[in-house]
């Protein structure tokens, strides 16, 4: 690596930093995709021209906003709403809601940006962009939270629509909330327009395995990891994280194709089940009745639940961090070494700290991204788009098959462009820079905006 690319790519990042101050998740993924793109500015200096990584790194529109809304016992109160709309190079912009305190404008710059490179792997026409609220739905009636998405519509309404920005779930939105905004939408624009939201219920405009993608896409894109290994999750034992919609699809399609899942988690501990996991009765107790882990133990035979230690202390052969951003960090990571861990593929954005992606890097792991790993929630999102504009449904059979095909797509795309700069299995390297390129292509070719 020349000390002039080097140069070049630290003075964009402290000149990042100085700009963007206080939003460390932000600059943890920019980093980590620059640190990537040394390797193309070597080998393609023209990538630097235009001020191409700088209009990269900057959202082309940041909408920051006030959401008031009245709870049930009169009281109002009042959030803060956000979409950045980071880019769109290459079609729309694409990317979840989340609710959730923790939110603020850093988080969702960091998902925003990690979107664009995820939409680009995916091979469809979507740019990249992010939303959300630091509301909280846990504990809230259903009444308050169709008045907090109405409040927060009638201002996120303005800055989006089919052709512009196509927002959809993500932590704390789900149908119901979707639901929710998509009718204070209707209201307000008196059209029935059904691509301007995804996620949307099935009778309305929905498509079939939209629920099931991120979960389902992470085990594809696992399986093809692994049989480039010359491995297989037919017989395997895997650790998921989390419990939520990513989660439970994920556990639910790694046992479809023979695995075990040994261990699962949510926000108050970790349940090891050694014999892998009742996956209905997890959808009961998380779906239905939206309650914690400890209610699957108490219902069944076989499960322990951990209120303390950590649940990458199991012994198995693959890990799927699915709960949130850096859950994962390098103590942990030595742990899955120690243990026998040989494969880890993200289902959650950025769940591993840059210590943790340090250690699976020194041990050779088989790492796979979110950026990555994760694309087929998005992926089917805009399958959902594309019957909303032929007004036509798929069945659950054709949708996940073409799921199946994009996240093969993908392993093929990260792991040829890994070879070709000569970092052959670095798939952080080749989900970076194969995203990166078709993004930075079209830039340059629409000129300087």
């Amino acid at each position: 690596m020349t000390s002039s690319t080097e140069e070049l790519v630290s003075g964009y990042y402290s000149k990042l930093l100085k700009r963007n101050a206080g939003e460390p998740e932000f600059h943890q993924a920019v980093a980590e995709v620059l640190d990537s793109l040394k390797i193309v500015l070597e080998k393609d200096p023209h990538y630097a021209d235009y001020g191409l990584i700088q209009r990269l790194c900057e959202p082309e529109r940041q909408v920051i906003f006030r959401v008031p809304w009245v709870s049930d016992n009169g009281n109002v109160h009042v959030n803060r709403g956000f979409r950045v709309q980071f880019n769109s190079a290459l079609g729309p912009y694409k990317g979840g809601l989340r609710f959730h305190p923790s939110v603020n404008l850093g988080i969702i710059k960091f998902l925003g940006f990690e979107q664009i490179f995820k939409n680009s792997l995916t091979g469809l026409p979507i740019g990249g962009g992010k939303g959300g609220s630091d509301f909280d739905p846990k504990g809230r009636s259903d009444a308050e939270i169709m008045r907090f998405c109405q409040s927060f519509m009638t201002e996120l309404y303005r800055h989006i629509g089919q052709y512009v920005d196509v927002p959809a779930g993500d932590i704390g939105v789900g149908g119901r909330e979707i639901g929710y905004l998509f009718g204070q939408y209707r209201r307000l624009t008196n059209r029935h327009e059904s691509g301007v939201l995804t996620g949307k219920g099935l009778t309305w405009g929905g498509s079939l395995v939209r629920t099931e993608a991120t979960g389902y896409g992470t085990v594809y894109f696992t399986d093809e990891m692994m049989r480039a290994h010359s491995d297989s999750l037919d017989g395997a034992k895997v650790i998921v994280s989390g419990s939520g919609n990513v989660a439970m699809y994920a556990i639910e399609k790694a046992q479809e194709m023979g695995a075990t899942v040994v261990g699962f988690s949510d926000s108050s501990g970790w349940v090891e089940t050694p014999n892998g996991v009742d996956i209905e009765l997890l959808k009961d107790v998380k779906e239905n009745r939206r309650e914690r882990v400890t209610a699957y133990v108490n219902e069944t035979t076989g499960a322990t639940f951990h209120a303390d230690g950590s649940i990458w202390s199991l012994k198995a052969d693959v890990a799927l961090p699915c709960a949130t951003q850096n859950e994962l960090n390098g103590e942990q990571a030595q742990m899955l070494v120690d243990n026998g861990v040989k494969y880890v593929a993200e289902g959650a954005n950025m769940p591993s700290t840059p210590e943790a992606v340090e250690v699976f890097r020194k041990n050779k792991f088989n790492f796979a991204p979110g950026k990555a790993a994760n694309a087929g929630g998005v992926a089917t999102s805009a399958l959902e788009m594309q019957q909303n504009a032929s007004r036509d449904s798929w069945s659950f059979e054709y949708t996940d098959q073409r799921l199946h095909k994009i996240m093969s797509n993908i392993f093929q795309r990260c792991d040829s462009t890994a070879k070709e700069y000569d970092r052959e299995g670095d798939y952080v390297i080749g989900a970076n820079i194969a995203g990166f390129k078709k993004v930075a292509d079209a830039m340059l070719a629409q000129g300087v905006i």
